[in-house]
């Protein structure tokens, strides 16, 4: 009975922890439509960066397990790795909202007039350039930037539920507590964003369209923003 309870305990808090976390989802959706990433792509890229985000915060239980570090100095450095990953999400949407401003603007069209023999003749061209596509390249460090970002995101509620089963030493306990809140959390990163995917890559923003990379900078900068001063 006890142990069911635990495990219900990891399971619930994986689920909360990530649904109501923005940051743990939009930064894919967006990244996805802007990028125009295949749906393969988009997922494989959301759970891998689902089980790396678990993973760092596993790796440091572990450790704080392993050299009997309290759970209160455990959630403290949990705590400033999330305000440290949350502006680095900030950062980094910032940055990619500026490229995607640089990047629409150089893809506005215009028109230059040239004159032969008395005819004028319209010319329209933008500078992206003659292999540059507004929706990016296949060669991008954005699935990395991203991963790393996730890697040292924290899971602070994993902290507590680690500390109990290890303070009994009871390890298999212990893995099963780990695994269960590692399989909720990326199931419902990637749950979210299956359900999202096409109803956000499929819609058209008309003019917008070629500013998608700079709306995707800013939703994930405000995603960012909103763990900050929620404290999510």
């Amino acid at each position: 009975m006890e142990l069911n309870i635990l495990y219900l305990t990891a399971a619930s808090i994986g689920f909360i922890h990530t649904l109501i976390g923005p940051d743990h989802y939009l930064p894919f959706i967006m990244i996805g439509k802007s990028r125009s990433w295949s749906f393969q792509k988009t997922i494989f890229i959301t759970i891998l960066c689902g089980i790396g985000h678990v993973l760092g915060s596993v790796i440091l239980g572990l450790v704080g397990i392993m050299f009997g570090v309290a759970v209160g100095l455990l959630e403290e450095i949990e705590s400033f790795r999330g305000d440290f990953a949350s502006w680095l999400l900030i950062g980094f949407g910032i940055a990619y909202a500026a490229w995607g401003l640089r990047i629409g603007l150089r893809a506005k069209e215009h028109s230059h007039g040239h004159h032969h023999d008395k005819e004028t003749h319209l010319h329209t061209h933008h500078h992206l350039g003659s292999h540059a596509h507004i929706h990016g390249d296949a060669k991008s460090i954005t699935p990395w930037a991203l991963f790393v970002i996730f890697v040292l995101g924290p899971c602070e509620p994993l902290i507590p539920v680690l500390m109990y089963p290890a303070a009994q030493g009871d390890w298999w306990t212990l893995a099963g507590v780990t695994f269960i809140f590692g399989a909720v959390t990326v199931s419902t990163m990637t749950l979210i964003v299956v359900i999202s995917y096409k109803r956000i890559v499929n819609i058209k923003l008309g003019f917008l369209e070629k500013y998608t990379h700079a709306l995707a900078g800013l939703i994930i900068a405000l995603s960012g923003l909103t763990i900050q001063l929620l404290g999510l």
